[in-house]
């Protein structure tokens, strides 16, 4: 039996052969007991900006976190220089425990799932209603993807100039989301960003929409102390030019909750959810799902959901609404 602490002999210390001025190696990890509390702002290539008693501090991932990742929303316990000074480096200690993880895959076919933030509250999905047009598959793989994390899911549109958004509304009714409808005038008038936080107060809300439809400029105008470059929108391909790189959270003016600005997305994976989880997210048909054989994707012909809704236990459109949502797993956005 090994022994440590004042009782500790040379048969608890190992020296590394050959290496001239090499430490001995105990078995024991310091505790970092006088460690800081902080929160991960930003992920940077190596390179973790984290918010430290309201001061920012750049810090790195200490070698005993070993494989375990560090991400946007992670709330940590930091070592070392914690001054905020140029060119001054902490380390990161401990990752505390996740209240909720929002993850997604560059596909379906690819197992290794990514994890975009942490510790979030809500999704605010942000779409535009023309220029580029609504893509209505990937709105539902975000929110298969919320309901998996855990989060509220917001629905955000923008340019409401340039069409309607009642008939997009109108799809998504049955599901009871939250919305908020925005223009490019209003957005130039400060009006869709106070709109949009009223959605926002006190929560931690991470803001994703594919490229071009608005939603870093929306963040800017939430923000407006924190400016984050926009692009614009091809006029041949309709698609937009990633001008967001790497998450970032910023505070809502007031501290009155956080926004979480992400890369635009051109794709949602969602290889990591298992489908039986999406029900949870319909607690007015969960009941029904109690007859259901083993293993039941709910769209088979003896599921019990079927007769459940049909003797008006619940509205058939959440049934339909529930299965177009697990069916998007096995379907890609531009179907």
């Amino acid at each position: 039996m090994r022994r440590y602490g004042k009782h500790t002999d040379e048969d608890d210390i190992r020296v590394r052969p050959g290496r001239r001025g090499s430490r001995p190696r105990t078995h024991t990890r310091p505790k970092h007991e006088d460690a800081a509390e902080g929160q991960v702002l930003t992920v940077d290539r190596g390179r973790i900006t984290c918010l430290v008693e309201g001061r920012t501090v750049t810090a790195m991932k200490a070698r005993e976190l070993g494989r375990k990742g560090v991400v946007v929303g992670d709330r940590v316990a930091l070592v070392g220089d914690l001054s905020g000074a140029k060119d001054t480096l902490a380390r990161i200690v401990r990752v505390h425990p996740r209240t909720s993880v929002l993850r997604r895959t560059a596909d379906d076919n690819d197992p290794y799932e990514r994890v975009i933030v942490a510790n979030a509250d809500q999704l605010a999905i942000v779409t535009a209603l023309a220029d580029p047009e609504p893509r209505p598959r990937l709105i539902d793989r975000c929110l298969v993807a919320a309901f998996d994390a855990g989060l509220d899911p917001l629905l955000v549109l923008t340019k409401s100039d340039l069409s309607p958004a009642g008939p997009l509304l109108e799809k998504y009714a049955p599901l009871g989301i939250r919305y908020a409808v925005t223009s490019r005038e209003e957005l130039a008038a400060g009006e869709a960003a106070e709109q949009v936080r009223t959605q926002l107060y006190g929560l931690s809300t991470v803001f994703v929409g594919h490229s071009g439809v608005g939603k870093t400029t929306l963040v800017n105008a939430l923000v407006p102390d924190r400016q984050r470059a926009t692009g614009h929108v091809n006029e041949v391909t309709g698609r937009g030019r990633h001008t967001t790189t790497s998450a970032l959270a910023l505070p809502l003016p007031g501290n009155d909750g956080w926004v979480i600005d992400t890369p635009g997305v051109r794709s949602f994976g969602l290889h990591h959810i298992d489908p039986s989880r999406v029900i949870h997210a319909f607690p007015d048909l969960e009941p029904g799902t109690a007859e259901c054989p083993r293993a039941c994707g709910h769209d088979e012909p003896d599921c019990a959901l079927d007769p459940w809704v049909a003797d008006g236990h619940a509205d058939p459109e959440r049934l339909y609404s529930l299965r177009r949502l697990l069916a998007t797993r096995e379907q890609h956005e531009g179907d």
